[in-house]
């Protein structure tokens, strides 16, 4: 139990510590973000393309 104890005090009480808890919820956040982007684009496939949508991992190969 001491040594999560001193996990916790770790990290919300050092600098280092606050950082890594921030930086920790900014890449969940991110892996999560694309994770739904992916199920949304996958649910919607059919999706008919106009000149203002554009795509986060751009998958078409249109030559302009």
């Amino acid at each position: 139990m001491q040594a999560i104890s001193d996990f916790i005090s770790w990290l919300f009480g050092d600098r280092t510590g606050v950082m890594v808890l921030v930086l920790g919820g900014i890449v969940l956040c991110l892996i999560i973000a694309v994770a739904m982007e992916r199920k949304t684009k996958t649910m919607y496939f059919n999706h008919e393309k106009s000149d203002d949508d554009w795509s986060l991992f751009d998958d078409d190969d249109e030559d302009e």
